[in-house]
Parts: C-alpha cells; sequence; structure tokens
C-alpha cells in the first residue's frame, strides 16, 4: 500500500509537506520521499523508513529544503517520487495503486528505444513506467489519461510541474485524491487526516477518472470525472486512519456500525469484548455497544520504540519478536471468556499466536469475529499485501482441502454466500485451523450497510471475486 501529500503554497511549503506526508505513515512501511519546486528548481530525497520512522529520516531535509509546490510519498514498495526529465519538460510523479500488466506495458514502451532502470529486485518501477506511458502522448492531460487507460489495475497519482501539480484519481476512484484548502495554500492527499492539523479544511474529493491542476491560487478541473465508482470498502475496514473519512463516511463511524452488526447477529455470551490493536479496537467498541458486553484492552501494544515497519535484525529470534509488541494484563485475561474482533484474517499465522498468547495468559475461551468476510481472491487493484499467490490465504487452503483440487471461481461463489452448507463447513475448519473456541466473520450485506453509500460504488472484488 502507499500514501501521497502535495501541497501548492503562496509561501514556503516544506513544513506542510513534511507533516502532511508523515500523517500517512500507517500506509507504507519500506521508502518514503519528498520532492520540492521553488526558485532553485527541483530538489528531492527518497529514504529507507523500514528502521526509523519517517520524521526521523527526512529531519534534516525538513530544514534545508524550500519550494512553493512539493509532494510526498511513503510506500511499502518503490522509493518515490521519480524525478523525470521528458520532452514535456522536468517534472516529479508519485502514486498509489497496481499494475497488473506491467510486463506487457514495459515491451511496449520499450518499442520506443527508452530504457528503465531495474530496482534491487529485478522489477521496473510502477511510477517510472507510469511517467513513460505519460510521455507517449502530446501533453501531460492526455499522458495521465493514456496511462489510466492502458494500467489493468488502478492508478492514481500527483504529478509536480513547475506549473503547479496535476492530481489524478484511478479510473473507478478504487483510491481517493482528497483536497484541502486555507488561506495560503491548498493540498491534495490521500488522507484528509493528513491535513487537519496543519489549518486546512476539507475543499471536496476528486471523482473518478477526474484529473486537475492545484497551484497556490486555486485548483482546475481538466477532465471530467467518470459516471462509475468502485472505490476500496478496505478503506474503512482496515487501510483508512480512524479520523480520516472517505465519501464523506467517516472511518471510525463506519467500524463501529461494523462491529454493531457482528454483534446483532451474534449469541455467545463471553466476559468482555476486545479488538486486536489497532484496526480491531473501533470495531469492538461497536460490537460492546451493541451487546451491552464490557469493552476491555487485555493486551496492550507497546508502541513506543517498536513501529509497525520494525524488522528484526536477529533472524533466530524473529518469531518471538514479532510477538513482543503485545503484553499481557494478566488479571484481566485470567479464567475469562474474551471475545476478540481483528479486521480480517488473511493468512491466519498472526491471530492463532495472538489466540495462543492469550489461552497461555489464562484465557478460559477466546472467540474469534473478523469485520469482514473470508478473503477468498487476490486484490488486483491496489497492492493490499506481499502475497505472491491466493493459496496464502487461508480460507483458499482450507476450500482445496475441502474439495480435495484446484477449485475453479464459479465454484468459489458458493463459499462466498454465509448461507450455504459449503460456507459453514469452511469456516468450522479455519477455527479448528486456528484453535478458536468460536468464529463467525462478519456478512458482506452487513459490512456494506455500514459504509452507508450504495452497495454498487464499492469494490467487494476480495471476497466474492465480482470485478
Amino acid at each position: 500500500m502507499g500514501g501521497f501529500f502535495g501541497v501548492t503554497a503562496k509561501e514556503d511549503c516544506v513544513f506542510d509537506l513534511f507533516f502532511g506526508t508523515d500523517y500517512h505513515s500507517h500506509l507504507g512501511t519500506r521508502r518514503a520521499g519528498m520532492c520540492v519546486y521553488g526558485e532553485s528548481g527541483f530538489d528531492r530525497a527518497i529514504h529507507s523508513i523500514e528502521g526509523s520512522p519517517f520524521r526521523t529520516k527526512f529531519d534534516k531535509e525538513a530544514n534545508t529544503m524550500h519550494g512553493n509546490y512539493g509532494i510526498g510519498s511513503i510506500s511499502d514498495y518503490e522509493g518515490q517520487p521519480v524525478l523525470v526529465r521528458s520532452h514535456h519538460g522536468t517534472f516529479a510523479i508519485t502514486t498509489v495503486g497496481k499494475i497488473n500488466n506491467a510486463d506487457a506495458l514495459v515491451e511496449k514502451v520499450l518499442e520506443g528505444n527508452t530504457h528503465f532502470f531495474e530496482m534491487s529486485n529485478g522489477e521496473i518501477s510502477q511510477t517510472e513506467l507510469v511517467a513513460a506511458l505519460i510521455n507517449q502522448q502530446d501533453n501531460f492531460i492526455d499522458g495521465i489519461r493514456y496511462a489510466q487507460e492502458q494500467i489493468e489495475g488502478s492508478m492514481s497519482m500527483l504529478m509536480l510541474t513547475p506549473k503547479g501539480i496535476y492530481a489524478a484519481r484511478d479510473l473507478l476512484g478504487r483510491t481517493p485524491v482528497i483536497i484541502g484548502k486555507k488561506e495560503d495554500a491548498y493540498c491534495a492527499c490521500f488522507e484528509d487526516t493528513s491535513f487537519l492539523n496543519l489549518g486546512y479544511v476539507k475543499e471536496r474529493e476528486l471523482g473518478p477518472g477526474e484529473i486537475t491542476i492545484m497551484t497556490e491560487k486555486g485548483i482546475k478541473t481538466l477532465a471530467q470525472q467518470g459516471k462509475d465508482m468502485k472505490v476500496c470498502t478496505f478503506l474503512w475496514v482496515y487501510y483508512g486512519y480512524p479520523s480520516s473519512s472517505y465519501e464523506g463516511i467517516s472511518v471510525e463511524k463506519m467500524r463501529y456500525q461494523c462491529g454493531s452488526k457482528i454483534a446483532s447477529r451474534d449469541n455467545v455470551k463471553p466476559d468482555v469484548v476486545a479488538g486486536v490493536p489497532d484496526s480491531g479496537t473501533a470495531h469492538a467498541i461497536g460490537y460492546s455497544n451493541e451487546s451491552g458486553i464490557p469493552f476491555s484492552r487485555p493486551f496492550i501494544k507497546y508502541t513506543p520504540t517498536w513501529p509497525r515497519s520494525f524488522i528484526p535484525t536477529i533472524q533466530s529470534k524473529r518469531n518471538l519478536i514479532a510477538k513482543m509488541k503485545l503484553i499481557a494484563v494478566k488479571d484481566l485475561i485470567e479464567d475469562k471468556s474474551l471475545l476478540l474482533i481483528d479486521d480480517s484474517i488473511v493468512r491466519g499465522t498472526q491471530l492463532r499466536e495472538t489466540t495462543e498468547f492469550l489461552y497461555e495468559s489464562g484465557a478460559k475461551e477466546v472467540h474469534i469475529r473478523p469485520a469482514c468476510p473470508p478473503l477468498l481472491f487476490g486484490c488486483k487493484y491496489l497492492n493490499f499485501s506481499r502475497s505472491t499467490s491466493e493459496m496464502e490465504l487461508i480460507a483458499r487452503r482450507v476450500i482445496e482441502e475441502l474439495e480435495g483440487k484446484e477449485v475453479s471461481k464459479e465454484r468459489l461463489q458458493v463459499y462466498a454466500d454465509p448461507d450455504t452448507e459449503e460456507y459453514k463447513n469452511m469456516v468450522e475448519k479455519i477455527r479448528e485451523k486456528l484453535n478458536f473456541t468460536t468464529l463467525q466473520f462478519n456478512r458482506l450485506d452487513d459490512m456494506l450497510d455500514s459504509v452507508e453509500i450504495d452497495p454498487c460504488k464499492l469494490c467487494t472484488y476480495c471476497w466474492n471475486g465480482k470485478e
């Protein structure tokens, strides 16, 4: 995953750029960068953030960079922004999205006798590829639209030029691009949380496929939005920061409603309800409010020196270190029946370890309630995880065990329906494997109701395989 922040200001923009980008740190753990444009031209810096937070790595640039326009990026994958010199002039670009047909597009671009720089893993930077596609056309507007239309997947972007910042949302609006404004500046970003403490107010969200240019004087639409939208539902369930909102719907409120829906269909009576820190907490509060069962924090995540991106250097102790973030509060666990809500179950490894950790700490029962349905398909539109195969999903592994063979997409639809025997058998098999007392997933219809926008505008591919 990843996030970006761009700002155009009458005065120096670097303070806002630094903190606005930093507020996207929950979306990426590997690479970050900033690029500004001012009287001295372009100035760019990219650093690894695998061992240190963004603020620490970019403290020097926050004091030495200067410019009126700037873009920043935090990513789980490649270093961005990419700085490009082309027939359009020099520009910097940062992207959020996923390109499924990258190999074919690279070959197409290479026919023009251009070249790409390979990253250390041998892959081509998808942001560099987007820039190359834009350069196939005579102007930025046509180039952005051409790139979006050629890409199978999704692509939102910010482009920094001497004339302003181009902001474009992907064709079906799978990821957000949000505009903020204050008296002397405008910003464009992934999360509106990023500008709330910087004095900006929310102006609007770009529509699907909308292309704009932003200067310190305002924002102008260059290509109108499309009619159809398929925004990622997982933004509310997991990705989004609790204080953010998309399409006018608060992340925190949606999660309360999600937990409430789960509780309304449940019949177990645990002693307490708890959320897996941090993304399960709001769902658990919603469950507690609806059920009347007390909310508790029987284990705490130690955050001061253990950021999400921490990678242990002692390989032999890696598994132990991975669990050391969570610290048990034994007198809230011992001899208790606990109901635990997490945002999702992907591979199941982490939640199984958490459950074992609670049993070892004296829990009598551990009931698990994921806030979304079983994940049956790998995401085609966002870099949701580093999984290389759908068979890493525990639901898919269990289905193949039950079926005794590879399962067709059509057959998987039966397992996506919570009212079938196949679905119930799948859930029970997952429960057995992960050693939960009981397991009950949130239903897709309840989850979509919790978002409170037209379900036709929401992407549900990872749960039901529907485009």
